[in-house]
């Protein structure tokens, strides 16, 4: 088998490293450079010719080498640590991922290449993935290239899955991964078990199974937290060198979550007073993948294709008991063709990247005693990106196109014609050290209508005029790497950039009814208050401001990580936030980050993590209040049985009652607030041969 590499990314800019966990990475690549920090803490591989957007504006979090994650059950267990992301949601059923307060609405959401599209309803989350499956999640923290397209104006979120090459041992044919996990406050049972193997030199398979049996969990305050579900998740894998030049794979992956909570989950604490409580539901994701690459050895030739689909469906009974019982399905299906070319001039190395991608995402929905709901869209892009290094400098511009065709029932079918552009540029002042800007236009269709309110129409005002969002988003900053300051073999990853996104035509979603802020769309105008719903643009343009800061101490047995950061939207008329679904608006409160890691000898690690979020305050004078967390660990991999490794931790140290800024928050009403879990102790063993 031709050796493979871990894709650790050359991308790890800001602060990643350490946590309650064996450790998470910051890098501050030089796009010319080729002697990078490493450490015996974690494998970093750096490749000179990477881009600016690789280099500085994405973030990745190995799953394996961080221990919260090794015993993550929700993507804040390791998505948060990287600065300007947050999770909210305590349940599972309602994890929502936010970039610079853009949740994933607004984010290019992957599971192994595949998109996962549309929203369901604006009481759940849409992302469907238990982290026991996944090795890696990168995070583009903003839209800093072309070839994220259509539905990235925040950014994007890309899951990677575990695979064989990733687990096998040099040498080894077939192997495998045994997990358990505990969780004290909400009794939360987890275990797992992984097959792999390399048969022949050129294939490799492999097969996953895993359980999570989950109760009600408490606040810090003791407020029941409802949830009594079990989960199940499959992953089957398997890939082929065909030759020297072709691999081929295929992959089908399985989140299935069956139990009863609250027919809101975003009010995990809320009775309701219609003698509603917990309703039974499950929710459900499958996503089927076939990719092939061609790397002959022909530096113009390196392409990669990968055809996929995905189908995400909630299923809820409410035993009679109101009209709550539907069946609602998004499913994405799409190709996407993508070549690298590396081009040797007299002015300087170019990195082409071109690339087709199509794809058509449907949404269904069915109630009892009624029709089929459905609606469709979809979009087909081609785009162009040229990575181009003349000696310390490196420019990167990029063009693409668009042609989105939109829902019938949310913008008549509209078709929009979309050409964005974007140019970045770094500089390497000083040997480690670069400076870099980046500026990207921005394009994002109107998107399916949320899952539940499908009704073919009825009730609904279709908008002939909506516009689609566009906008920039552009950064500045400079990342620097100090080697051997007061060791051998130290190294210090200093980062600090600056953002600002501007949003024209966000596009809005409004219900009838006459609580607060739902007032209802007429049915003939699209004048704000009537007897429809539907989405319309706001009346105002947005601009989203802010700065994050990293700073990362390593040496072979030690890490230390420190971050911050800051993003506020404000709207050119009002000065409002950016409205948000989960009932607040979407702006978080300053965070402050301190990871700290320690491995006492090749037994022990341990760590420590501690985030503060300050309080913030919105322009209608609603405050969310300030918290702070603090998470411990040990990690232990006896030396007389190798392949064991134990891990104990606390998390929410002292019990703090507090919820997410980026979670329903309601300041008036604590039954009407997504509060996190309180003090949380797990455990884990794995054991691999």
């Amino acid at each position: 088998m031709r050796e493979v590499k871990l894709p650790i990314s050359s991308n790890q800019l800001t602060v990643l490293s350490m946590g309650v966990v064996a450790i998470l990475w910051t890098q501050a690549a030089s796009a010319a450079a080729e002697d990078m920090p490493s450490t015996t803490l974690q494998t970093i591989t750096v490749t000179a010719n990477t881009s600016v957007r690789e280099n500085v504006q994405e973030d990745s979090v190995y799953i394996d080498n961080y221990t919260p994650a090794a015993q993550a059950s929700h993507l804040s267990d390791f998505l948060d640590v990287i600065p300007g992301v947050e999770v909210g949601g305590t349940s599972t059923v309602n994890q929502r991922v936010r970039v610079r307060g853009l949740d994933d609405t607004n984010l290019k959401v992957t599971v192994d290449g595949a998109r996962q599209e549309g929203a369901m309803f604006y009481h759940m989350g849409d992302i469907t993935i238990d982290p026991d499956l996944l090795k890696q999640a990168e995070v583009a923290v903003g839209n800093n290239s072309v070839t994220l397209g259509n539905d990235a104006i925040g950014g994007a979120v890309a899951f990677e899955t575990v695979d064989a090459v990733d687990l096998l041992k040099p040498g080894q044919k077939v192997g495998a991964k045994l997990h358990a996990g505990y969780a004290s406050n909400n009794d939360e049972l987890l275990t797992s078990a992984t097959v792999y193997g390399a048969p022949t030199d050129n294939i490799d398979l492999l097969a996953y199974y895993g359980k999570r049996d989950t109760d009600s969990g408490e606040d810090g305050d003791g407020r029941e937290l409802y949830e009594d579900s079990e989960s199940e998740n499959i992953l089957l894998k398997a890939g082929a060198y065909i030759g020297d030049d072709h691999h081929v794979g295929a992959s089908f992956s399985r989140t299935e979550k069956e139990g009863v909570f609250p027919f809101r989950p975003d009010f995990p604490s809320l009775p309701n007073s219609r003698g509603l409580d917990v309703i039974p539901q499950e929710i459900k994701r499958d996503t089927y993948t076939l990719d092939h690459n061609f790397n002959p050895a022909n530096s113009l030739i390196d392409v990669d294709t990968t055809v996929y689909q995905t189908e995400t469906q909630i299923l809820r009974d409410s035993e009679d008991v109101g009209n709550f019982d539907f069946d609602a399905k998004v499913k994405t299906t799409g190709v996407k063709i993508e070549n690298t070319s590396v081009i040797d001039t007299n002015n300087g190395r170019h990195k082409l990247i071109v690339g087709a991608e199509h794809y058509e995402k449907e949404s269904e929905m069915a109630r009892d005693g009624s029709a089929t709901a459905n609606d469709d869209a979809n979009n087909t892009s081609v785009y162009l990106e040229d990575q181009w290094q003349i000696g310390k400098l490196t420019l990167t511009p990029g063009v693409r196109y668009d042609r989105y065709e939109s829902p019938e029932f949310v913008a008549g079918g509209s078709t929009y014609d979309n050409v964005v552009g974007a140019l970045a540029a770094s500089y390497e002042i000083a040997p480690r050290t670069q400076v870099f800007a980046s500026y990207t236009e921005l394009f994002n269709g109107p998107d399916l209508g949320q899952t539940v309110f499908n009704s073919n129409g009825e009730g609904i005002y279709v908008n002939n005029d909506l516009k689609p969002e566009e906008g920039y988003n552009s950064e500045v900053g400079v990342a620097t790497t100090l080697r051997d300051l007061t060791i051998a073999d130290d190294a210090l990853q200093l980062s600090a950039k600056y953002f600002r996104s501007n949003i024209e035509n966000y596009q809005q979603f409004m219900r009838t009814g006459s609580r607060p802020g739902r007032f209802g769309i007429d049915c003939e105008t699209g004048a704000i208050g009537g007897d429809c719903q539907g989405m319309f643009n706001s009346d105002e343009d947005y601009k989203i401001d802010g700065v994050e800061l990293a700073a990362n101490y390593t040496t072979r047995d030690f890490g230390m990580g420190l971050s911050y950061s800051r993003a506020r939207s404000e709207g050119d008329k009002t000065g409002n936030s950016i409205p948000s679904v989960s009932g607040s608006g979407a702006d978080s409160g300053d965070r402050y980050m301190v990871n700290l890691d320690y491995a006492a000898n090749d037994m022990v690690d341990l760590g420590w993590r501690s985030t503060y979020v300050a309080s913030i305050t919105d322009n209608q004078g609603e405050t969310k209040p300030s918290y702070d967390v603090h998470d411990v660990y040990v990690n232990y991999s006896p030396r007389q049985f190798d392949g064991l490794k134990a891990t104990v931790g606390v998390y929410n140290l002292f019990d703090e009652t507090y919820a997410s800024h980026a979670s329903r928050l309601n300041t008036a009403d604590a039954t009407a607030t997504d509060f996190e879990m309180g003090r949380n102790i797990k455990t884990s063993l794995t054991y691999q041969f």
